[in-house]
């Protein structure tokens, strides 16, 4: 047996192994780990002389780990375990162990992790002396000392392991296995705290000069167990004295990378011992007894930390371990302060501490290493709610207080800069931007936690910050550091949040608060001390971006425009991309909020960028699109240029449109901007209709770009009814209608190209806006276009979605011509509803259309529409209609749609039931009138009973339904909707119907009958909906 296991192990693990030897042997494996028996097998080969290979003897030990850990040992077992591994641990890592017998790291590993399973299971009972067992390792025959090197590493590889399992708090755990743990750990703490707390002052002072790698070790146990054992057992001269000690190899530069692990280790022990939760009181007692700040202030003096700070040399990784220990020290700080109780006298001193650790925090916040600022960043956090939670309750900060704010605003303004090594827009540092863009965010959450403790102060320093920097930069002649300037823009950027929370810039023609009017001082200063004029990119990025912002500035200093536009008609023309093309997107947003602004200028700006038009379309590289899903913002490739370019067309299409222009004015640029469009459009036809890629992808830029046109002159989107104050002249609908007529015949030519549809169906919903009912005459092409036999399902129901708005933007125009495209358009939905689905993505786009084809019949229901749908042009397609909505309401699989249909019946019922002959209030009562449904479309009170009324009970009782679906219930409840409804419409009628039918036939007679009947007449909605859910439930549904 032994020979078979090692040999499917051996055949498992090599990678030349036959693939289906190899797969046998894992089977075999598998069915190894289930044996009861097999851990003993297992166990025999991984202790045997001699000793099989490393992943022979792993994989076995694993195995004896699966068994220990699902419970298939008993007591017995459990025992003949412990006895074998003890004794082969004593013979490899005890007194008598001989050199070059060892276990490597990997099996040593796995052996703690099998020693640990038996802890957990052993100790409360049986196994009292592990401790002890394993403390006996570590001492050489003869000695008294520690001396014994492996077993010195197999018992601290233990206790560290014994800590993960037991007491580590990131690990989740059950409640049975956390009373499990905390049972172990208070028997660890009665019976071996002291005597291991012991082992390692024993161990740190044996092995100190000696072996960094045990220290080290030693040292994370410490670091470990600290947190759930008795402080005072740790915090005593002897322990205290070496820890202080290994910390103070930070006193020079040794260069051995052994000696640096164990002097951060000391340092995370430190922290560690800082850390531990304790009363507000004893702590602050504790970090005075341990001098921590005097610690913290001689490691900052250190050669590593302040000689080479300035040098590639520098000491990160101390750096790092200090600032831990720092904000650790600050957070406890911080934490004791914020509480209520704490007694005055140790408020005071928490308040000198608090007084004395903020330099060291701001030290390291202001560290030119990034994740070394990161780390102290939690403690100022904790500091300012602190100071602004304070200053709330007591009206005002205290003085000491209030002297903090400046040093760490100050400190936040200057981590905020690039730092001198840093550049801007290089790829290979595109990391290294994206990082430190994400520092400035929590930087800024910074200052917005200074804001809000000392708003003048904020307000001040900032103001100073930027209005300097504007200063230098006049009076220097543009010659500053790109980074100062981008500072100051970006504090300025950020200031508007300020703004915007009290308001924004201005109440009528003056500033609204002392915060918008330091804003305006700084827009006029940017502006008239020309900072555009920078040549550096992110200077004039930043210029743009300050621009649209506070865009509302301008509105106030018109004169001031021209001078704006010109700089960004410079910039559009950047010669670097990323410039160029965020730019445009900018531009675009200047024009639009200031069209009322231009006047004048549009003409100028307009021919200024008209040589930026000229589409070109570029067909993806192989391989391009996986390379450019790395960054959005950094995606330079020929189709996110495109997008960029379409804001140039819109921004042209809102200058166009400002009153200032004349109408004869405004025809003449649509003309000169479209014509061009036009004959490019014509000249790639017959290609792509020979079916040359480019040709159909420049012709869907065009089709876009006359779509993003059209915005440009009306604001108006799907969703919203076209006003006519907002509609544009006559004469600019005429020539959009052209561009409407030239866009459908390349449709009607390339409706089988998914990107041509996908073009003219964007620049569909934006024509509408510029053409209004004009574009109506015109749908039944354009559904013939859009809705092609290569339609997708997605296409289906974005289309579908968009002809909502349609109808509800134009009601009173569209019955004639919805009349006669309806029929055609259900089929083509239909078809699309029917095909089958291969994969999730298609179920999804299903579910999708089945959705938007119920909203879009809900939509002519709910606008006075529904006469289309029983005309005598759509009579046949009706029952179609009807069939769909059956189908849609028996499908227990998609509760949301089946809902959604309910609505679709409630709602033809409403519309074509006829008035009310029953009170919709509930009646305790049958009812007693008399009166016979009067339905708008005749024989429509007996289609409801036959063809509505059963398909509340045909969900209920279809196999695999679960009435205790939360979706579930919401169809249950549109049910029990739809049958208030038909009885409100056809009263007595329906009772009958119900009675002696639908009742009748489901088994449900007599007191069940009766009781229905009367839920039915004598609650209101929501109760009626309730009892027909729990009926349902009761009934097994």
């Amino acid at each position: 047996m032994d020979a078979q296991v090692q040999n499917a192990i051996e055949i498992a693990w090599n990678p030349s192994s036959d693939q289906n030897l190899k797969a046998q042997a894992f089977d075999f494996l598998n069915q190894l780990r289930e044996d009861t028996s097999a851990w003993q097998v297992c166990l025999s080969i991984f202790a045997r002389t001699p000793r099989p290979s490393e992943v022979v003897r792993h994989v076995a030990l694993e195995i004896v780990n699966h068994a220990v850990q699902n419970g298939q040992l008993d007591g017995q077992s459990l025992a003949f375990l412990k006895e074998n591994l003890m004794r082969y641990i004593q013979r490899i890592y005890g007194a008598h162990a001989r050199k070059g017998e060892g276990d490597t790291i990997t099996i040593q590993n796995k052996l703690t992790q099998t020693v640990t399973y038996l802890f957990t299971t052993l100790y409360a009972t049986s196994w009292v002396s592990f401790f002890d067992d394993f403390l006996a390792l570590t001492i050489k025959e003869g000695s008294s000392a520690r001396d014994n090197a492996p077993g010195v590493f197999i018992y601290l590889r233990v206790i560290n392991s014994v800590h993960d399992e037991i007491a580590d708090v990131l690990v989740p755990r059950s409640v049975e296995e956390q009373q499990k743990d905390n049972d172990l750990k208070d028997l660890v703490r009665q019976r071996a705290v002291e005597k291991v707390v012991r082992s390692w002052q024993e161990i740190l002072s044996e092995w100190r000069e000696r072996d960094p790698g045990a220290v080290d070790l030693c040292l994370r146990a410490v670091g470990r167990w600290v947190s759930w054992i008795d402080i005072s057992l740790v915090v005593n001269d002897q322990l205290l004295n070496i820890l202080l000690q290994l910390v103070g190899y930070a006193r020079a530069v040794s260069g051995n990378l052994a000696e640096d692990n164990v002097r951060d280790a000391a340092i995370d022990t430190f922290t560690e011992i800082v850390g531990k939760k304790m009363k507000p009181a004893d702590k602050i007692d504790m970090i005075i007894y341990l001098n921590v700040g005097n610690v913290i202030t001689q490691l900052i003096a250190s050669p590593p930390l302040h000689d080479l700070r300035a040098t590639s040399n520098y000491d990160t990784d101390l750096a790092e371990a200090v600032a831990r220990l720092a904000n650790s020290t600050a957070f406890d700080i911080i934490k004791a302060l914020d509480t209520d109780s704490l007694d005055g006298h140790v408020r005071q001193r928490a308040n000198e501490l608090l007084q004395s650790f903020l330099p060291h925090v701001l030290r390291f916040f202001s560290d030119e290493y990034d994740e070394i600022c990161s780390t102290v960043i939690p403690s100022l956090t904790d500091l300012l709610t602190f100071l602004r939670k304070d200053a709330k309750v007591k009206g005002a900060l205290a003085p000491e207080y209030a002297a903090m704010l400046s040093p760490i605003l100050n400190a936040i303004v200057t981590k905020t800069k690039y730092d001198e090594t840093s550049s801007w827009g290089n790829e290979d540092e595109q990391t290294d931007e994206a990082e430190f863009q994400e520092l400035r965010k929590r930087l800024q959450v910074l200052q917005q936690a200074v804001a809000a403790v000392d708003e003048p102060l904020y307000i001040d320093m900032i103001s100073n910050v930027v209005g300097n920097t504007f200063e230098n930069f006049q009076q220097r002649g543009g010659q500053l550091d790109w980074r100062d300037l981008d500072l100051a823009l970006h504090e300025m950027f950020l200031f508007g949040d300020l703004v915007v929370k009290t308001g924004g810039l201005y109440s009528k023609t003056k500033p609204i608060s002392t915060a918008a009017e330091r804003l305006v001082g700084m827009m006029s200063k940017m502006v008239e001390s020309d900072i555009a004029s920078f040549s550096h990119p992110a200077i004039q990025l930043q210029y743009m971006e300050i621009c649209v912002r506070y865009n509302t500035f301008f509105e106030h200093h018109a004169d001031l425009v021209p001078r704006v536009l010109e700089n960004f008609v410079r910039l559009v023309h950047h010669n670097h991309v990323k410039v160029r093309t965020r730019s445009w997107y900018l531009f675009h947003r200047f024009a639009k909020h200031l069209r009322a602004q231009l006047g004048n200028v549009a003409h100028t700006v307009i021919e200024a960028v008209r040589d930026l038009l000229p589409i070109k379309a570029e067909l993806p590289q192989e391989g391009s699109e996986e390379e450019n899903m790395s960054s959005d913002e950094n995606d330079q490739s020929a189709d996110s240029i495109f997008n960029s370019q379409l804001y140039l067309y819109e921004a042209i299409g809102c200058m166009c449109s400002t009153s200032a222009i004349s109408v004869d004015k405004q025809v003449f640029y649509v003309q000169s901007i479209m014509n061009p469009l036009f004959a490019d459009l014509e000249a790639h036809l017959d290609p792509a209709r020979s079916g040359d890629e480019r040709a159909k992808l420049q012709i869907h830029h065009i089709i876009m770009a006359l779509g993003t046109l059209a915005r440009g002159f009306s604001e108006w989107s799907p969703g919203n009814t076209p006003s006519k104050s907002s509609a544009p002249a006559k004469e600019i609908s005429d020539e959009f209608a052209k561009a409407s007529e030239v866009i459908l015949v390349a449709l009607e030519s390339l409706n089988s190209s998914s990107d041509v549809r996908t073009a003219a169906r964007f620049t569909f919903s934006r024509l509408v806006g510029v053409l209004g009912a004009r574009i109506l005459p015109q749908l039944p092409r354009w559904i013939n276009g859009l809705l092609s036999q290569s339609s997708t399902k997605d296409e289906m129901a974005m289309f579908l979605r968009l002809l909502d708005q349609v109808v509800f933007g134009f009601k009173a125009e569209i019955i004639q011509i919805l009349d006669t495209l309806l029929t055609p358009l259900l089929q083509r939905v239909f078809v699309g509803i029917s095909e089958p689905t291969t994969g999730t993505d298609d179920e999804i786009q299903l579910a999708e259309l089945k959705r938007e084809f119920l909203n879009f019949l809900l939509v002519i229901l709910n606008n006075d529409l529904a006469s289309v749908l029983v005309s005598t042009a759509n009579q046949q397609i009706f029952e179609n209609v009807i069939s769909v909505i059956e189908l849609f309401v028996k499908d227990h699989t998609d509760s949301p749609t089946a809902k959604l249909a309910f609505s679709i019946l409630i709602r033809m019922s409403a519309v074509w039931g006829g008035p009310d002959i029953i009170p919709q209030a509930p009646s305790s009562s049958l009812p007693t009138s008399t009166s016979s449904p009067q339905p708008t479309l005749p024989g429509f009170d007996q289609f409801m009973l036959t063809r509505f009324s059963p398909l509340c009970w045909v969900l209920p009782t279809t196999p695999g339904f679960n009435s205790k679906d939360a979706q579930a219930k919401q169809v249950l409840a549109e049910a029990a909707a739809l049958q208030k409804t038909i009885y409100s419409k056809t009263g007595q009628q329906y009772l009958t119907w119900l009675k002696d039918v639908e009742l009748r036939g489901m088994g449900m007679a007599g007191p069940i009958a009766e009781e229905y009947l009367r839920a039915l007449t004598s609650l209101d909605l929501k109760g009626f909906r309730q009892f027909f859910q729990a009926f349902v439930q009761e009934s097994g549904g």
